[in-house]
């Protein structure tokens, strides 16, 4: 069986009086691409400085190829490769100042491979940081981050800041070049057209827990949207799966996760003028799980 690159068990954490992580359980394969999604305030920026070790969690363990992330966090943070959101760095320093700067911090730095990274990133090693662009500067953060070969990529809301054009083009050239290294790739967003067409696995994080885990093309398939017909007040309640339901005039939307027959059938039931069965993106689906309207008695009159 296949170690897992990150394993979270029973996680929690707190800032002063404020629960935080409440919780958290979280296994992520090695070899993914694997979207952490999360409003802001969920916990998501909390849960990454835990796995670097940066912070002792209250209860429960963090483990980076079966070591400690707090106990062996300096070998741990050896074997990871770390871009932060809006990453900042010494403006007055040359590209290759801050490559050779950030190299002494690594005895395994491959200077032939940051070298190569200059080209496919389109990086000018003269040229001095303060003067990059803000889709240049984040290629260098993902440079600095990859230097030393690491088995293990986690991106924290790397596109913060660039405009829409910048971050699809900055994305492709991420996962294309991660993918083409083998290494495992972890990262936030709370954009989820950014996550969508590059993540093969993806992890939903709403207060301090995840509430859904799994493949990404398997929730899609099972995560499904029936627009019914409903004159009447309706009871969604024992509807297996539910996840939201909402009114619009004399139609009914309902949403439900792991789709079946027999649930196809009960939403039938529920119909009085026919019944249309629809599949969801990422952004539909990651607002069911957590704003979705779960258990409510849905009446008429809404």
């Amino acid at each position: 069986m296949t170690q897992a690159a990150i394993q979270i068990k029973d996680l929690h954490f707190s800032y002063g009086k404020k629960q935080v992580l409440k919780g958290l359980n979280l296994e992520v394969p090695q070899g993914s691409i694997f979207g952490f999604l999360g409003r802001n305030g969920a916990g998501k920026t909390t849960t990454i400085k835990t796995l670097l070790g940066l912070q002792r969690p209250k209860a429960g363990t963090c483990t980076i190829d079966g070591l400690d992330s707090f106990a062996d966090a300096i070998e741990v943070r050896a074997r990871i490769g770390y871009m932060a959101e809006d990453q900042q760095m010494y403006g007055w320093m040359r590209v290759e100042q801050i490559i050779k700067w950030v190299a002494g911090f690594y005895p395994e730095w491959d200077y032939a491979f940051t070298d190569e990274l200059l080209t496919v990133l389109r990086l000018d090693r003269k040229t001095k940081v303060k003067t990059l662009s803000k889709g240049q500067n984040s290629s260098l953060a993902l440079l600095l981050a990859l230097g030393h070969r690491p088995g293990l990529v986690i991106l924290d809301d790397p596109t913060l800041g660039l405009d829409p054009i910048a971050r699809k083009d900055f994305l492709r050239h991420v996962i294309d070049l991660l993918q083409s290294q083998g290494v495992t790739v972890f990262f936030s967003s709370h954009l989820l057209y950014e996550i969508e067409p590059v993540a093969d696995h993806i992890a939903i994080l709403d207060d301090g827990v995840i509430c859904k885990v799994g493949k990404t093309d398997e929730l899609r398939e099972s995560v499904r949207r029936f627009v019914i017909g409903a004159g009447s007040d309706i009871d969604c309640r024992r509807l297996p799966g539910l996840l939201d339901v909402q009114r619009t005039g004399d139609q009914l939307a309902i949403t439900v996760e792991a789709c079946d027959q027999v649930t196809r059938d009960q939403i039938q039931q529920l119909s009085r003028n026919g019944l249309t069965e629809t599949a969801l993106n990422l952004d539909e689906i990651f607002e069911a799980y957590v704003v979705g309207n779960r258990g409510q008695f849905v009446s008429h009159s809404l």
